[in-house]
């Protein structure tokens, strides 16, 4: 049994699939997590399958997220439906249960938040909800696991029974006479195709083109449809989308005013109201945004995480320490010996010490964002990003890529515009990713100790500076147009959840030790192979006669105007194409420190000017190969790809270039 799993944006549709399946897929309260489909398997139920849909909210596919969703649901033919309903906002929900309804498959509609609707001190009469809708209804709490039993019985029970929905037909009048009479015209197409007539009948008189190319209506039967659609829009006096959304809400205003007994707004309701009063004040948005992120920044690189990454590059040194030792005494070939401390144990720990800043820093974020505040930076920065072309629904994806950018990249299939999301993903990478935070913390320790958070904060405004300024640079040049009304639903702040912020740090922990032990193991074996070896594969004394040496000194008067020539600095700027954390062990491995003494050792490398000149660079050239190679996915091109890597780096040397020349002025 394959069940599809479809609800509205943030209604706890990624929550209710982690309890259905035991999956622990990362939850948000913001819209939009979920951008494309996830398979699980139904817990004590080998032979049933879940998959979890992108968020929509209507069977019209207007977005990549919507199609994705309703090409499953037409072409794969699911033994059954679980609708999750935000009980708190059923109204709005019911709009997209009443479409699939239409579908004609097993359908089990799952009451959502009922919890919060209980507390309020209201209540929806369940049984009366079934008989209106003709399917059964469960009540339940995703968050609290209340009602998933149920739920599962409910569902399977369903399924196995082929249980059709009781009613199909929520319309009347003019409404109702158009879909009947172009159900009866289209019922063989539709059967030949696999849909439900009423359901083809009903796209077609809402205008939808991709049905109405589906089913290959003769030119006399597309005259017959438009007959039968003028003639409801004149009855009625309006469009035909408009005349359906009518009919529906209509229906669904009848059977919540039946059904739902609500003693006035929830608590929850108000009390965001009253926050979103002073978060998302017209000139004091921003500057509080700005303000967290210092804190955030504060916390994590100048109290609690740079603490934690102390006591564990201590820990690593103290390891590396015996390590030397053993492989001393064992006397073992001095090659050998070289390669495990001087390429593994120096290119590895030095990424791996970074790791508790890493979990600090997604701690906070997480938390933001479960909140649902950062639904509201995004509808707080729709203003600025309408200035450059783009819509706050594209701030969605840029917040992802301040965690990585392969997901914030993949994240763009929810902009409904083809224009927007190509332009978007040119932005997204100009947002810094988690994978530079050691970069940015090696860097900041050695030159500027006392104001960490400080330059922290500056380079992920800088990041987000340059995005606005090639924003306009790309709507005035290859993105011609406007960007698509923009239309988000913000959720009610709630308290973050344990186990949804454990998730996502776990997540990130996890990705960063994969990536530590696999890319960045292979990069700090390849460093330290060319550092320690020339063209004849001799052992060099000195690593400057090393082959690496020798690329590094081709490319490093590229760099020379930006304030470092040396190779060493150029080489780490390379290997950090395969992953960002390589910057950081190629430079252990380079300059042959230990953890704790790789900040001192930069100082014969970079002058603080020059330093923060290479963090500007390190900030803004091209994303690392995985985020490159997600980009020609998404985008379908190669060349697209290879635009974005050029595109970028000359933009990081240009800007780098007139910070290190700006700063000389005032630095002599």
């Amino acid at each position: 049994m394959i069940f599809a799993l479809a609800g509205n944006q943030n209604c706890g549709k990624t929550t209710l699939f982690n309890q259905l399946t035991g999956s622990n897929q990362h939850v948000g309260n913001f819209p939009g997590v979920t951008v494309e489909r996830k398979d699980g398997v139904i817990r004590n139920h080998r032979d049933a399958t879940v998959v979890d849909l992108p968020g929509i909210y209507s069977m019209s596919p207007y977005t990549n997220e919507e199609i994705v969703t309703r090409d499953f649901l037409l072409k794969h033919h699911p033994d059954g439906i679980i609708n999750i309903v935000d009980a708190t906002n059923i109204e709005r929900n019911l709009y997209l249960t009443l479409q699939l309804i239409e579908l004609n498959l097993p359908t089990v509609v799952a009451l959502n938040m009922m919890d919060e609707v209980r507390a309020n001190g209201g209540t929806i009469k369940i049984q009366k909800l079934q008989e209106e809708l003709g399917v059964p209804v469960v009540p339940i709490s995703a968050s609290k696991n209340d009602g998933i039993d149920e739920l599962i019985e409910t569902a399977i029970a369903t399924a196995s029974a082929k249980q059709i929905p009781k009613r199909q037909d929520f319309c009347s009048g003019a409404v109702h006479r158009a879909i009947h009479s172009v159900a009866h015209l289209v019922e063989d197409h539709a059967e030949r195709i696999g849909v439900p007539a009423r359901f083809a009948a009903t796209k077609l008189v809402e205008g939808d083109e991709p049905m109405l190319n589906a089913l290959g209506l003769s030119e006399n039967e597309k005259d017959m449809v438009g007959h039968s659609v003028a003639e409801m829009e004149h009855e009625l006096g309006t469009d035909r989308e408009a005349a359906l959304a009518d009919m529906r809400y209509s229906f669904i205003e009848k059977l919540c005013a039946d059904t739902v007994v609500k003693t006035g707004e929830s608590k929850e309701h108000l009390r965001s109201v009253a926050m979103d009063n002073i978060l998302t004040h017209k000139y004091l948005a921003i500057p509080i945004f700005l303000l967290i992120m210092m804190l955030v920044f504060y916390l994590t690189f100048g109290v609690i995480g740079s603490a934690l990454s102390a006591a564990l590059s201590a820990g690593i040194d103290f390891v590396t320490g015996l390590a030397d030792a053993g492989l001393t005494a064992y006397g073992i070939n001095p090659v050998v010996h070289s390669l495990i401390i001087d390429g593994v144990f120096a290119g590895v720990g030095s990424v791996l010490s970074f790791l508790p800043t890493i979990v600090v820093l997604f701690f906070f974020l997480s938390i933001l964002e479960d909140s649902g505040y950062m639904a509201r930076v995004a509808f707080v920065m729709d203003k600025l990003l309408r200035k450059i072309g783009l819509s706050g629904r594209s701030f969605v994806p840029m917040l992802i890529g301040f965690g990585c950018s392969v997901p914030a990249i993949m994240a763009t299939r929810t902009l409904s515009s083809e224009r927007d999301r190509k332009m978007t993903i040119f932005l997204t990478p100009f947002m810094s990713c988690s994978a530079k935070l050691p970069i940015y913390a090696v860097f900041t320790m050695a030159f500027f100790p006392n104001h960490q958070a400080l330059v922290m904060t500056s380079l992920y405004i800088i990041g987000i500076l340059v995005g606005i300024v090639t924003g306009f640079i790309l709507k005035n040049t290859v993105f011609h147009g406007n960007p698509v009304p923009f239309v988000m639903e913000l959720p009610n702040y709630r308290f973050p959840s344990a186990k949804s912020v454990g998730l996502l740090i776990w997540d990130k922990a996890k990705d960063f030790l994969v990536r530590a032990f696999t890319v960045i193991f292979v990069a700090a074996i390849i460093i330290w192979f060319l550092q320690t070896f020339d063209t004849r594969i001799n052992v060099v004394s000195d690593s400057a006669n090393s082959m690496l040496a020798g690329i590094g000194q081709l490319i490093a008067p590229l760099f020379a105007p930006l304030g470092f020539n040396d190779w060493r600095a150029s080489t780490a700027l390379i290997t950090g194409f395969t992953a960002k954390e390589a910057v950081v062990s190629t430079l252990a491995v380079l300059t042959g420190t230990s953890v704790s003494n790789l900040s001192a050792a930069l100082s014969s490398l970079f002058t603080p000017l020059s330093a923060w000149s290479y963090l500007i660079f390190t900030l803004l050239y091209t994303p690392c190969v995985a985020a490159i190679n997600a980009v020609r996915y998404e985008m379908d091109s190669r060349r697209s790809a290879v635009a974005v890597v050029l595109y970028q780096t000359g933009i990081a040397w240009i800007v780098a270039f007139l910070v290190y020349h700006i700063g000389l002025i005032f630095y002599r």
